[in-house]
């Protein structure tokens, strides 16, 4: 039994990355949550508004979210698999915020086999996430947030568990309408884990800058992504992603991920090719208290994706 959960642990656990990246554990952390972000190319931690699904990615925004707002999220994944994810965000006091969030990705049911391939039973797999966020605001232009979480895994009777925080800090000025970030995701370690064969959490530090185009519609972003691993070279770092605001109200959104088309590429006879992976689109529309938005990207080379947020505003 354990060789055959413990051959489905790569597959399970490595999600959108190739074999380098699945020196990490819990990569299911680097999904997107936030549609909008998703659509400007799966990371940005700069975009100030209020959106409840961009704690996920800095809890420092969690200080431009309304009061007593309510996120529910999906992703469609691979086939099978399942992911969600909920938020609550609530103002305390004048200058600070905190939040409530939960996280999972359900792979489904697997077979459970013996070395020889006779099949015995079934088994499913799980990733889990629950987490807090503070955010405060310093000055009335920076705020700093931290998210501390618990992360689980799960496979078959076998888990493994861990428990990280998420640092930010956001400028933003209003006036010219322009938002720069700095952002450590996952720090920390495995608790436990599977045979006792501890790794590494996908540690992320991530800069960006949001501004807006004097007298256009047009934002732009930059984000630089896995600063703490020059591995890759620094074009694969950078993400691109620029949103068309038509009004208070509607918005479209493209993006570009150059490491997520560099990991995803396939070999085939005539060269190789990452089938639009790294390429993202979306929109929204924002009410005053209801807001819907949609992007959609590959995150993994079976199938593209759809990310869904809905918020409402008690």
């Amino acid at each position: 039994m354990k060789r055959v959960v413990f051959a489905v642990i790569s597959a399970v656990l490595a999600l959108q990355t190739n074999a380098q990246e699945s020196q990490t554990a819990f990569n299911f952390l680097r999904l997107p949550v936030s549609a909008h972000v998703a659509a400007l190319g799966g990371d940005n931690i700069t975009i100030a508004d209020d959106d409840a699904s961009l704690v996920f990615h800095n809890p420092a925004l969690a200080n431009n979210v309304a009061n007593k707002t309510l996120g529910l999220n999906m992703l469609t994944y691979m086939e099978g698999a399942v992911s969600g994810s909920a938020s609550f965000v609530k103002a305390a006091g004048q200058r600070a915020t905190w939040a409530v969030m939960g996280q999972f990705i359900s792979y489904g049911t697997m077979r459970e086999t013996t070395v020889e391939g006779q099949q015995t039973g079934e088994f499913s797999a799980k990733d889990i996430a629950l987490g807090g966020t503070y955010a405060y605001g310093l000055t009335s232009h920076i705020s700093g947030g931290i998210t501390a979480k618990f992360v689980a895994s799960y496979i078959g009777r076998y888990s493994s568990t861990a428990a990280a925080v998420d640092l930010g800090l956001n400028y933003y000025q209003p006036r010219g309408d322009w938002s720069v970030s700095l952002v450590a995701r996952n720090l920390g370690g495995q608790l436990s884990a599977y045979e006792d064969d501890f790794e590494r959490l996908p540690l992320d530090v991530q800069l960006g800058i949001t501004k807006r185009l004097v007298g256009s519609p047009l934002r732009l972003s930059a984000s630089f992504v896995r600063l703490n691993d020059w591995e890759y070279g620094i074009g694969k770092h950078l993400i691109f992603g620029a949103d068309l605001l038509l009004s208070e109200q509607f918005y479209v959104s493209a993006g570009y991920n150059g490491m997520r088309a560099s990991e995803m590429k396939i070999s085939e006879d005539d060269g190789s090719s990452s089938h639009g992976a790294g390429l993202s689109f979306g929109g929204g529309i924002m009410l005053q208290r209801l807001k819907l938005n949609v992007a959609y990207a590959r995150y993994h080379v079976s199938t593209s994706s759809l990310v869904i947020n809905l918020s409402y505003t008690l």
